[in-house]
């Protein structure tokens, strides 16, 4: 059904996006060719259910799901860390190969500091924390690169420019691992490093978040000075702080990204260090100590300064009834906030698969009412706010093939004025032509052509083709009209 919060409501452009993890396994011990067609059908599903974005795991513990000369192979892709893909294959190639064919972009998720999981027990002699083990701390079964070391923010940030250089990324992802989360009665072991690298900063967990903002701000450097249209998101733990912290937090009770992972997400926003933010508000509306309702509002309010989308749990969204509506689960709930929120941009999914999965009849509603129709990515003018030139020589064509729209890039040299898709619009009789209508989309397209619904003839459409540049700035409009 849709309601009226569903088709008529929805947003020219919005990002959908979905996690794509290989920590949790998903993928180990399958063959090349299994795990292939395995992402083929998740990526078919997500692309029926309106996803437009693709944030997939990469780098889950110093390691690489794709070729690198910095770091070896993950074992949560060939099961044993160091050894390549057999038969090879790059998985970050060939993913950005596929979503880019379904019109979704790829965002490359890699973990900063992490460097082993609790499940690895066996590192390649290519790891960095074999080959320098100084610049690890254990921690409850993990080994974490040590924040307050400047080496470690040099090779992180050299791990980025590699991917950004050698592969069509459309953004670079981190997720909410920064200091290790905290285990009671276990302190981080970094007196050393506070000794050397203090800096005059007397409170220690002052200096921790010194530590990650420098990263955090060399790594936005780093990646914008590699490819200036690559966007940098980040998904920080879902509070920021608890208001009986500090005034600004929110009325919740719960672990602290500034408090407790030493994440000083504010700041990052606030000086323009990162492109998009997504918090992961994975509890529901009216949990006790950490509301959904509470926390997204809050986000909507302090991080205006940059793209906000909302990270969302399918499962423990179709678990939970809305307190309103007892009859039904939370998914109708969240969605009516995201749509009363004007800083609210975009959601992503955790995870993929259950989306995929269809768990709890998600993404049939997804399908059938918010996100039936297709959306564009929202705009960045921070990056880049120049539109390229209009399509040029659009014209209809019988072929063999039958009737057939034609039209040719514009010219373009700078990467902003270039032209990567094409948006076509069909207007009936007597429409007025208002490309700021959805529902009047009929392709979004990396083609210079699109087949046309002939009948008889005798009824006339006026379609409108704009062109896309990499940050999805529209042209002005190119129309023709064409007798159907």
């Amino acid at each position: 059904m849709l309601t009226a919060l569903g088709v008529s409501a929805q947003q020219k452009r919005e990002f959908r996006g979905a996690w794509i993890q290989c920590v949790n396994g998903q993928f180990q011990g399958m063959s090349t060719q299994t795990m292939q067609q395995t992402l083929s059908y998740q990526l078919d599903e997500l692309q029926k259910t309106g996803v437009n974005a693709i944030i997939f795991q990469v780098r889950p513990e110093c390691d690489a799901l794709y070729q690198s000369a910095i770091e070896p192979w993950s074992r949560f892709l060939t099961g044993q860390q160091g050894k390549a893909p057999s038969p090879y294959w790059d998985p970050l190639q060939w993913m950005i190969q596929q979503c880019h064919a379904r019109g979704m972009e790829l965002h490359a998720w890699i973990n900063p500091y992490r460097a082993k999981t609790k499940g690895t027990s066996a590192l390649s002699t290519m790891h960095v924390a074999i080959q320098h083990p100084e610049r690890c701390f254990d921690y409850d079964g993990l080994k974490i690169l040590n924040p307050g070391i400047p080496e470690n923010r040099d090779y992180i940030c050299q791990v980025a420019r590699d991917i950004v250089t050698r592969y069509d990324v459309d953004g670079i992802h981190m997720d909410d691992y920064f200091y290790p989360y905290p285990v009671a009665g276990l302190p981080i072991p970094d007196d050393a490093q506070y000794s050397m690298y203090s800096n005059g900063i007397r409170d220690r967990g002052d200096w921790r978040r010194y530590n990650v903002n420098l990263f955090i701000k060399q790594f936005y450097e780093t990646v914008h000075e590699a490819k200036p249209w690559v966007k940098v998101g980040i998904s920080p733990f879902g509070i920021y702080r608890n208001k009986k912290s500090a005034t600004i937090g929110s009325n919740t009770n719960g672990l602290q990204n500034y408090d407790d992972l030493y994440a000083d997400v504010l700041l990052w926003v606030n000086n323009g260090w990162l492109d998009y933010c997504v918090p992961q508000i994975y509890w529901e509306i009216g949990h006790k100590a950490a509301d959904y309702d509470t926390l997204i509002r809050w986000w909507n309010q302090y991080t205006a300064n940059r793209h906000l989308y909302i990270g969302e749990d399918i499962e423990r969204t179709v678990k939970a009834a809305d307190p309103q509506r007892p009859g039904q689960n939370q998914q109708e709930a969240k969605h009516r906030l995201h749509q009363q929120l004007p800083h609210v941009k975009g959601t992503v999914l955790w995870y993929a698969k259950a989306a995929v999965d269809n768990t709890g009849n998600y993404a049939t509603t997804l399908r059938q009412s918010h996100w039936r129709l297709p959306a564009l990515q929202p705009l960045m003018p921070f990056l880049d706010d120049k539109a390229p030139k209009k399509p040029r020589k659009v014209k209809p064509v019988w072929t063999s093939d039958g009737y057939i729209l034609f039209w040719t890039a514009p010219r373009g040299k700078k990467w902003g004025d270039v032209a990567v898709k094409y948006v076509v619009y069909r207007f009936a009789p007597g429409e007025k032509v208002n490309t700021d209508d959805p529902t009047k989309m009929v392709a979004i397209t990396t083609q210079t052509f699109l087949k046309l619904p002939y009948a008889d003839g005798k009824h006339k459409y006026t379609y409108v083709v704009t062109a896309l540049d990499r940050l999805q700035n529209e042209s002005k409009p190119a129309k023709k009209t064409v007798k159907l």
